[in-house]
């Protein structure tokens, strides 16, 4: 499966650097936008992935993530993804090679699996809200790429529709609990004070991504 083209922001020119964007679920490529201007605002030349977040399954958006890298002929490539989209970045480094080193960043990337998602799934009508995630998000992903400095950062502000299907232990962002975001073998990992969906607005967040992806690791708060 081939993402629309119309959802990618494809590659003005060749840049020895590119950050590729990687939205979550029943997210698009324009809840990156905000992150993608604070980081150009910083030298970095991002780009953003879209993928069918429901109708393809992590695999497949995995393999198209593959193949959108290699068209960027950049010297590194670094990744960011929001949620399920580390999933995403996560099995493509994991099964398909060859591609510019660099650095991942996870933003509330429910790594240990999601006990919202298992939630949902308990209730039939509410499957459809998951679709072909399901799997990545009841199992997560139990390992850092090897050879890639991965950097994880959690939110903290209680504030999201997630506790309204499931009781969430603390911290969490309203969405993934921190502990489901720890990934083993990271290079750091650092819990910040906002809601899942401000991971991708926040300025302090945009700030800290900035810093692993200069010199791979987090600003000490």
């Amino acid at each position: 499966m081939t993402p629309n083209p119309e959802t990618i922001q494809r590659t003005p020119a060749a840049q020895p650097h590119q950050v590729v964007l990687v939205h979550g679920l029943w997210y698009g490529p324009v809840s990156m936008g905000l992150l993608d201007l604070r980081l150009t605002r910083r030298g970095f030349a991002c780009q953003r992935f879209g993928y069918p977040t429901l109708s393809a399954s992590v695999r497949e958006n995995a393999r198209d993530l593959h193949r959108y890298a290699k068209t960027l002929e950049a010297e590194r490539v670094d990744f960011v993804g929001h949620s399920l989209g580390g999933l995403v970045i996560l099995r493509m480094l994991d099964e398909w090679g060859n591609l510019p080193p660099g650095r991942v960043v996870l933003l509330g990337s429910p790594v240990r699996g999601s006990a919202v998602a298992t939630r949902l799934l308990d209730i039939k009508a509410a499957r459809p809200l998951i679709g072909e995630a399901r799997t990545a998000l009841e199992k997560g992903f139990s390992h850092a790429p090897p050879g890639r400095e991965t950097g994880v950062i959690a939110g903290t502000r209680p504030v999201g529709l997630g506790r309204l299907v499931e009781t969430l232990d603390d911290p969490h962002d309203g969405t993934i609990q921190a502990d489901e975001t720890r990934l083993a073998n990271a290079r750091d990992s650092i819990d910040l004070p906002v809601s899942h969906t401000g991971l991708v607005l926040s300025a302090t967040v945009a700030d800290q991504v900035a810093s692993f992806l200069s010199a791979g690791t987090f600003q000490s708060l």
